[in-house]
């Protein structure tokens, strides 16, 4: 037996589990030792991969007949529980098609996380796939440092402990995990294990309680055990502060708090909003507000704890500052008095039982002490209100309002503006309106009083200096150009007669403007164009413009020959009325194409025709000046100089056409007479078509002669109806007196 049979046997034999598919044995694959070397000596039993390692081998045995040259051996992985459903791929060899015992060397993907997991090798031509290997714990330990939990709602773990109050429970989480919920987890009660694994966990008991990843067979290699949290059980108290005698202190008062549960061994801490103003001591049940210490104010708790009760906070009590109100002036700091009126000056305090007492330039005035005070336009000067608290110790508390300066105006003045949108010129209504009335003092400063006086005041509009007859409300409204001037107003109040700013006014004249052309193609200065309007301009004040530059012509009508934007524009009322635009292109010569171009050669005795367009219409005219055609294209065969004359938009184009013959010094074999125009006839040289003294003579394949002609025009065959048969062959001789000057075959494609 030789040698290679002998292999094939111990192959075949040494592996249980095996798959055959068209003759070729594969073998389940099997975890093996590191083959790196220097190779190791044992296999993996778990895959415990991580960003620092994850190298793994597979060692994989097949048996003959070979596969074929272009196969490649895969090594695939299960899912978790074993199914190859959706198999991932981990290796592939094309180099092992004669090997029957080789090694795969893999990693593992990073979702990787299972007990479950099984190889197995599938084999591309022939297609064939081994058995499943046995189950492997395969895990990517994607996280391999310490976890931390907290109580839910927590911001941290804080000092590592928590308590269950009253038989509740608290719920523990993982933290600053990304993607927590994607992971199993192994949860700890005092090293007991717990049965929950997901990333939260509901604790009612206490205990030492701490989590790690469930990596399974590979926990131990993860080292994901998180800090402990310390829970403890109690019971609430109740804890709560005894209503106080006052919750309101003036300065040198003192009020002492005290919890509802007193003398039991517990410990107090006292908080002044949520800010802890004592350490923790037990029996520590009063706390003493001093309303001498600055920042007494605020809202005052007490913290209880201590065997078999929980960490319990009472409800805030507010102490406040007696003395500590407000005072709100109420009206503006600046107080106009018109002349026969009066202004209420008023203040406001969230004091109770505050006395007032109103100043003015820094003294009392007799009798004003209510929160309002009412002033005439004899009563200028600065007043403040004196708001002080009455018994007790804080008697001696007074806060001042803001100050209110109060002025009688020494005259006023008006401001009058356009209303919205208002251009000069361009609009064609507007309405003009008192914006703004204000008192000036003495000294020139202004106080704006629009909102008190404009309802009171009467007004008079005048227009170029005249009043307007009924024009008498705080607006007048102008509707056309003949309304057009300088407009003021003047008011009246009682001893005052403001007069406003001057105001003109410029509206666009309500006409219609309009201009034509007699075309809107240039093309140029021998055919100029004539803008005109059907208006009447005798005596007017106008101007024609282009591209907004205006024209030296000044007429009714004017003829232009340059491409750009037309416009008349007159003067109407000091406005410009602006006529239509029109604009005139320049002619595109380049709109007129020629399928052929302008430069034509074609071999003598032949024809073409060119097709012009673009234009409206068309003349072609020959060497001679002579019209040969109108329509759009002509057919030329002499040779010669040829002008077309095109028409578009009313002007005319020209294109010079030059045809040549086309020298041809090969004797064609080949034509196909199918009437398309090209190659249909037997085109001679000009050293032997159209010469008397040049015999030309075609014979068919049976030596008959089917031409024999001098002075040969290049116009054979006449048609295609004599060749009955595909590529027929014909033989030629083009001879003189003397000799044979050319000879051979014509080749006829139909």
């Amino acid at each position: 037996m030789s040698k290679k049979l002998l292999l094939t046997a111990a192959l075949l034999c040494a592996f249980v589990g095996h798959y055959s598919a068209n003759g070729q044995v594969l073998n389940a694959p099997q975890a093996a030792p590191n083959q790196t070397p220097p190779a190791g000596s044992t296999p993996w039993s778990a895959a415990c991969a991580s960003q620092s390692f994850n190298d793994y081998w597979a060692r994989f045995t097949w048996g003959p007949p070979l596969v074929n040259s272009d196969n490649e051996f895969i090594l695939e992985l299960s899912d978790a529980n074993g199914s190859f459903s959706s198999p991932t791929e981990l290796a592939r060899d094309a180099s092992k098609n004669t090997t029957f015992d080789f090694h795969f060397q893999f990693s593992l993907p990073q979702d990787t996380r299972g007990e479950g997991y099984r190889l197995r090798v599938r084999s591309t031509s022939p297609a064939a796939t081994s058995p499943a290997s046995v189950s492997y714990p395969m895990y990517y330990l994607d996280v391999n440092s310490a976890l931390t939990i907290r109580q839910q709602g927590q911001a941290d773990f804080g000092n590592g402990t928590a308590q269950v109050c009253d038989g509740n429970a608290i719920t523990l989480e993982v933290y600053n995990l990304p993607n927590a919920n994607t992971y199993q987890y192994n949860w700890y009660r005092s090293g007991t294990p717990l049965s929950e694994k997901g990333p939260v966990l509901t604790a009612s008991q206490g205990g030492m309680y701490n989590v790690e990843i469930d990596y399974g067979a590979c926990s131990g290699s993860g080292n994901t055990l998180s800090n402990l949290i310390d829970i403890t059980t109690g019971s609430s108290l109740g804890i709560a502060i005894n209503p106080p005698a006052q919750t309101t202190l003036c300065s040198g008062e003192t009020q002492l708090l005290e919890a509802n549960i007193i003398n039991q061994g517990l410990t107090y801490t006292w908080f002044r909003d949520g800010v802890a103003i004592t350490s923790p001591a037990v029996d520590a049940s009063g706390y003493l507000v001093d309303a001498a210490v600055a920042g007494f104010e605020g809202g005052y708790q007490v913290e209880v704890f201590g065997p078999g009760a929980c960490v319990e906070r009472s409800a805030p009590i507010t102490i406040s500052n007696a003395g500590n109100f407000t005072v709100t002036r109420e009206n503006p700091g600046n107080v106009v008095v018109l002349p026969g009126q009066t202004q209420n000056l008023v203040v406001s305090t969230d004091a109770s039982g505050a006395t007032f007492q109103w100043y003015r330039d820094g003294s009392p005035v007799s009798g004003a002490t209510s929160p309002s005070l009412a002033v005439s336009d004899s009563d200028t000067g600065t007043y403040f209100a004196r708001v002080s608290l009455t018994g007790g110790s804080c008697a001696s508390t007074s806060i001042d309002s803001e100050l209110t300066t109060v002025v009688a105006p020494a005259s006023l003045e008006i401001a009058i503006a356009y209303g919205a949108g208002y251009v000069s010129c361009t609009s064609s209504n507007t309405v003009l309106q008192v914006g703004a009335i204000r008192a000036v003092d003495n000294g020139g400063n202004t106080t704006d009083v629009t909102a008190d006086l404009l309802a009171s005041m009467t007004f008079q509009w005048f227009l170029d200096g005249a009043p307007i007859s009924g024009a008498t409300s705080q607006s007048i409204s102008l509707a056309g150009d003949s309304e057009n001037g300088t407009y003021h107003v003047e008011g009246r109040i009682s001893t005052y007669d403001p007069s406003s700013n001057t105001l003109p006014v410029q509206l666009r004249p309500n006409e219609t403007l309009s201009i034509t052309s007699t075309d809107l193609t240039v093309c140029g200065p021998s055919q100029p164009i004539t803008l005109s309007t059907s208006r009447d301009l005798t005596g007017e004040s106008y101007a024609w413009y282009r591209d907004g530059v205006a024209l030296s012509q000044v007429a009714a009508s004017v003829e232009v020959s340059t491409p750009g934007t037309y416009q008349l524009v007159l003067q109407r009322a000091g406005c410009p009325v602006a006529s239509n635009e029109i604009t005139l292109s320049a002619l595109d010569e380049n709109l007129i194409t020629l399928d052929a171009g302008s430069d034509l050669r074609i071999p003598e005795g032949t024809s073409r025709t060119i097709n012009a367009s673009g234009a409206d219409s068309y003349r072609w005219f020959d060497a001679n000046n002579m019209e040969i055609s109108s329509l759009s294209s002509v057919t030329l065969s002499q040779e010669g100089t040829y002008l077309l004359l095109a028409d578009l938009g009313g002007c005319e184009i020209s294109r010079v056409i030059t045809v040549s013959y086309l020298d041809t010094f090969r004797v064609p074999n080949v034509i196909s007479p199918n009437g398309d125009g090209i190659n249909d006839q037997w085109v001679l040289p000009n050293t032997y078509s159209g010469k008397p003294e040049v015999i030309v003579t075609i014979y068919n394949d049976k030596g008959e002669e089917v031409l024999n002609v001098n002075n040969y025009q290049n116009n054979w065959p006449s048609s295609a109806a004599g060749f009955p048969r595909q590529n027929m062959v014909f033989y030629y001789k083009i001879r003189n007196a003397e000799q044979t000057l050319k000879q051979g075959t014509i080749t006829v494609i139909r």
